[in-house]
Parts: structure tokens; C-alpha cells; sequence
């Protein structure tokens, strides 16, 4: 018994001179893996950003597809804070609010980009095609508005990868036995990892992606050197981005001869948008 008791002492001391003995109590508190935190933020990712795009493409309403993203725009805000808020590595609450800023702005410039595509479809515009083959576009004045619509895109999700980034850096624990995934976490995996297939492939984000998978990474190897490891919210994370990257390479595989697809991504990472595919295979034959 004492000796057992020695050897806890000596494990805690060496934790407390690695973190420092204000930062063990709260990364040995929340350790925890959070069921309801990942489950709204994937059903609600699903349902609102999947399903927006679902509509737009399916609907000739645009009222239906902006409800959902206005709907976005309002429940991803307070998912991330509240993410962050039980991060054990909270930023000022400054940082905090001015994050929901840049992410309301950013959804607003999507939602002006989504509302720009949907009046393009309706006079012709054909997602397959890049912006300067399209024949509603050829004709375009000035010549430099073509290839705006697109690149609007990017910027939502932009703020979305900083709070993952910022939450997974709080996710770490002792080296010990309960840091593995609860079997909640593996349903979960399936989604979650094919929303952010998603968001790398139709939101064209594979670059910013990758910097924050390495990341990740980068802090992983960091923190071993801490004697810490992925707690379970950080093995979930860690697993549904690698789980994402299968993904995405099986679908670039899948495309990878696809001549009209090819003209459409001309550049050295190949990353064909989902609605492209449709567009091209899908979309004739819901026609016909």
C-alpha cells in the first residue's frame, strides 16, 4: 500500500512540474468525453449545412435553403463558444466574441455566395463547368467579377478549423488507461468524419484542412514529450479527421479520370466538389 502510494505521489509530482500545478486540476476535470457537445454539433451540421445544400440543389425555392443557412449562421456561433468555453485552455473572452464575429461575417458572405450560385442555376449556370466556361458567364462585364461566387465560399469555415484547432490543444491528460474513445464516440465517428469530407470537398477547404490536421499532429507529438496523450474528445477528433482524409482519397480516386471534373480543379490538388458530380451524372438523369 505504501509503496502503491509512492508511486502515485511520484506520478502526480511529475505532472504538476510539467503542466504546473494551477493546469492539472482542470485538464484531470474535463477529461471527459462529450456526447452532447459532438452530437448537436453533428446533427446540426448535418440537417442545417448538408441539408442546405441538399435543398438548393433540389429546390427552385431559394426560401427553404436560406432559412437553413440563416438557422446555421445563428446555432454554429454558440456550438464553438460553447466548445471553447469547456476547452480547459479558454481564450479571453475578447478572442471569444470577436471569433463569433468573424464567423456571423463570414457566414453572410457565404450566404450572398450561395444566393449568387442559385440565381446563376436558374439562368443556366451549370456547377460542373468552371466559372469562365460557363456560357451565362462568357459574356460577363467586367471580366473581373467571374470566379468571385466560389471563392466566397471559403471564408466560413476558416473560423470553424481555428476553434478545432484551439479546442483539440485543450484535450489532453495524463498517460493513463481511461484516455481511449467510449463506444459513443465510434457512432459518432461515421458522420462526423463524413461532414468534414464535406466541407473539404464542397467548401474546397483540403489546404486549410491539412495545416490544421498537422497541427494537430505537431501538438500530439508535443505533448508527448509531457508525458500527455488524446484524451477522449481528442482521440475523437484525431480519428474523424483521419477518417476524413480516407475519405476525400477514395473520392479523388474515384474521379481521378474524369476529364470534365478535371478542367474544373486544372490545379495540383484535385478536390471535385459534390454538387459538380451531380451536376454532371446525377443531374441528367433526375432530368430524364
Amino acid at each position: 500500500m505504501q509503496t502503491s502510494a509512492r508511486k502515485r505521489h511520484a506520478a502526480t509530482a511529475i505532472c504538476s512540474r510539467s503542466l504546473g500545478s494551477a493546469q492539472l486540476e482542470p485538464v484531470l476535470s474535463k477529461s471527459g468525453f462529450y456526447l452532447d457537445l459532438w452530437l448537436v454539433f453533428t446533427v446540426q451540421s448535418w440537417t442545417l449545412d448538408v441539408g442546405r445544400s441538399i435543398v438548393m440543389l433540389v429546390l427552385d425555392r431559394p426560401g427553404p435553403a436560406e432559412f437553413l443557412h440563416i438557422v446555421f449562421n445563428i446555432t454554429t456561433p454558440l456550438i464553438l463558444l460553447k466548445m471553447l468555453q469547456r476547452s480547459p485552455r479558454t481564450p479571453p473572452p475578447t478572442a471569444l466574441h470577436l471569433g463569433t464575429v468573424v464567423f456571423v461575417m463570414a457566414s453572410g458572405v457565404r450566404l450572398v455566395a450561395d444566393s449568387i450560385i442559385r440565381w446563376l442555376l436558374l439562368i443556366g449556370y451549370q456547377l460542373h463547368l468552371s466559372v469562365r466556361e460557363n456560357p451565362v458567364l462568357k459574356n460577363l462585364q467586367p471580366s473581373s467579377l467571374v470566379g468571385e461566387p466560389e471563392a466566397l465560399e471559403l471564408n466560413q469555415y476558416v473560423p470553424l478549423f481555428l476553434v478545432l484547432l484551439l479546442f483539440f490543444s485543450g484535450c489532453f491528460c495524463p498517460r493513463r488507461p481511461e484516455a481511449r474513445m467510449p463506444p459513443a464516440a465510434w457512432m459518432l465517428l461515421v458522420p462526423n468524419a463524413a461532414y468534414y469530407w464535406y466541407i473539404i470537398t464542397e467548401g474546397q477547404t483540403f489546404i486549410l484542412f491539412i495545416f490544421t490536421f498537422f497541427a494537430m499532429a505537431a501538438t500530439v507529438m508535443h505533448q508527448r514529450r509531457r508525458d500527455l496523450v488524446p484524451d477522449g474528445n481528442g482521440l475523437f477528433m484525431l480519428y474523424s479527421f483521419s477518417a476524413a482524409l480516407v475519405l476525400v482519397a477514395v473520392w479523388v480516386a474515384c474521379l481521378w479520370g474524369d476529364p470534365v471534373l478535371r478542367r474544373k480543379h486544372p490545379g495540383l490538388i484535385y478536390v471535385p466538389q459534390p454538387r459538380a458530380f451531380y451536376s454532371l451524372h446525377l443531374g441528367r438523369v433526375t432530368a430524364a
